[in-house]
């Protein structure tokens, strides 16, 4: 994997996503890790936003609403659409929009991309089982190469995670699966692990052993 084409996509990483997800200490430690691994080596750094508008144009089918009719996540009207304090970006950061889960639908993703000549997507975030599960469906449909960080993803149960990441780990064939140790190794060019699939459809579970095989991409 070149540096030079190469960037980090960071899922929907707001303050809102401080409540109801599992380690989301864990997920904002591990991201400020890379984030700051990536801009020692100046490769590019794309965070999302999930947004919701308060006056309730463009929402989703079905959007969950408060009481007064405005949308009960992610609503515009609230701080809680922003970027974490901790990874908040900096200036020369892209932040792009979504008003659907997938990070390519209708943004101008896909076009910021290409524009910057990357193949290689390193990417996280949440929720493993919506947002972050689409967008690297897209990406794989786009023809990048897919590098994901488990550990900065998080969803509101361990199931559907555990779920999500094994869905994608079947279906998305050139996915590689990393921790933040190892794809900071990568990109300094030293030894590191990471988890491929030798097989379509290798990790074959059911609710009895869904943990003994998500295991096996440690």
């Amino acid at each position: 994997m070149n540096n030079q084409n190469t960037a980090l996509v960071l899922i929907d990483l707001q303050k809102e996503s401080n409540f109801g997800l599992d380690q989301m200490e864990q997920v904002v430690a591990n991201a400020k890790r890379l984030i700051n691994g990536f801009r020692e080596k100046n490769i590019p750094i794309i965070y999302t936003r999930q947004i919701n508008r308060a006056d309730g144009i463009g929402l989703s089918l079905g959007e969950p609403l408060n009481n007064d009719g405005t949308p009960f996540f992610y609503n515009t009207a609230n701080e809680s659409i922003e970027i974490l304090d901790e990874i908040k970006p900096k200036e020369d950061d892209i932040v792009i929009d979504k008003y659907r889960w997938s990070a390519f639908h209708e943004t101008s993703l896909d076009l910021t991309l290409r524009s910057l000549n990357v193949k290689n997507v390193v990417i996280g975030g949440v929720v493993t089982d919506g947002c972050l599960l689409t967008s690297v469906f897209d990406a794989y449909f786009r023809d990048y190469n897919i590098h994901l960080i488990k550990d900065i993803c998080a969803a509101s149960n361990e199931g559907s995670h555990m779920a999500s990441l094994m869905m994608i780990a079947n279906w998305v064939y050139n996915l590689n699966i990393y921790d933040t140790t190892n794809i900071l190794k990568r990109m300094n060019g030293e030894a590191y692990d990471a988890w491929e699939a030798d097989k379509v459809d290798s990790l074959q579970y059911t609710p009895e052993n869904m943990r003994e095989i998500f295991k096996k991409m440690d």
